[in-house]
């Protein structure tokens, strides 16, 4: 009998979400931020979905959101021509970062002393979070609006991907470009792990990984449908992707083979990220949801309460689980 994929859903926000980020396992479990049109960046217990807080300030569509390591910070980038950043404790606003144009993409250094920000204004920016008074460092070179920016290889390097076709490796303290990939289209996401320095990208229909230190690529994958988020298992077992048609797919990463695929949105996947045990992944849609996915369909974890088909009456044998089909947190 073929387990039932549940997903739970996390209602609130009123646009659609177009980030999401996970922080690592604290003592305290580990956290979820998302990034919505609505301005309104929410925070959630990353293993339930369950609401803790929404981060209050921006004044136009958030576009990025992350968390650092500890999820003490957080960091927002929004359509007020400002990034921010929170307390992720109490809520508290505790920077705003004005720019010249719409920012895209936020990211935390390792140690949470500087953050990398990047817009429609073409530049990357460096800001020193404990003197926030001076001027960021800046890197040009791209010619279109960066969509993602993110530390690599200790924070020694960054990479970036922009609107012009292109991703960019920068070395971070001579501030000069190393290397550049070219597509035929926009790179539509882009996610770095840090464990085995691979690189995620989405691009049309195709997912490719590649060597985050070198860019040389590693492999690619073609999805059924325009795909604009992916992202790898932490132990590279497998990874998901999500697009277009409103289905996340889980793909085989040595074999490439397509396992599943879920239909839970009602409009097309923005995002998706696993979580850092790599028990589920979250997704964030058009339709204004995230919804929470199992990695291993049936498990007991978080909300999710495997019951055994011997457990069940013979007329319940076809539900495997305790819980409503849909659980909203």
């Amino acid at each position: 009998m073929a387990m039932r994929q549940t997903p739970l859903t996390c209602s609130g926000h009123t646009r659609p979400v177009v980030d999401l980020a996970f922080s690592g396992i604290t003592p305290y479990g580990y956290f979820l931020i998302s990034a919505c049109k609505d301005g309104k960046p929410m925070l959630r217990q990353g293993d339930t979905g369950d609401w803790i807080g929404t981060f209050l300030g921006h004044k136009g569509a958030v576009w990025g959101a992350t968390l650092n390591t500890d999820a003490t910070k957080a960091a927002t980038a929004a359509a007020d021509f400002t990034a921010k950043v929170w307390d992720a404790v109490s809520g508290d606003e505790v920077l705003s970062l004005a720019h010249k144009h719409i920012v895209k993409t936020v990211s935390f250094t390792q140690d949470s002393n500087c953050l990398l920000t990047g817009g429609n204004d073409k530049l990357l920016r460096i800001y020193d979070l404990s003197n926030p008074e001076a001027a960021p460092q800046e890197i040009a070179g791209h010619t279109s609006a960066i969509k993602k920016a993110l530390w690599c290889n200790n924070d020694k390097q960054i990479l970036s991907a922009a609107e012009d076709k292109t991703i960019r490796l920068w070395n971070r303290s001579s501030m000069e470009e190393v290397k550049t990939l070219t597509f035929d289209t926009s790179v539509s996401s882009m996610e770095y792990v840090a464990d085995g320095e691979t690189l995620v990208i989405t691009y049309g229909k195709t997912i490719a990984f590649y060597n985050a230190l070198s860019l040389d690529l590693i492999k690619t994958v073609e999805a059924p449908a325009p795909i604009n988020s992916a992202s790898l298992h932490p132990e590279k077992d497998f990874f998901v992707a999500g697009g277009d048609d409103f289905k996340l797919y889980k793909f085989d990463y040595s074999t490439k083979e397509e396992l599943e695929s879920y239909k839970g949105h009602f409009g097309p996947v923005h995002c998706v990220r696993f979580s850092p045990d790599g028990e589920l992944y979250a997704s964030g849609s058009e339709d204004g949801t995230l919804r929470l996915w199992q990695t291993a369909v049936g498990k007991t974890y978080g909300l999710w309460k495997c019951v055994l088909p011997e457990d069940l009456g013979a007329e319940n044998s076809e539900q495997l689980y305790t819980s409503t089909p849909e659980i909203k947190a």
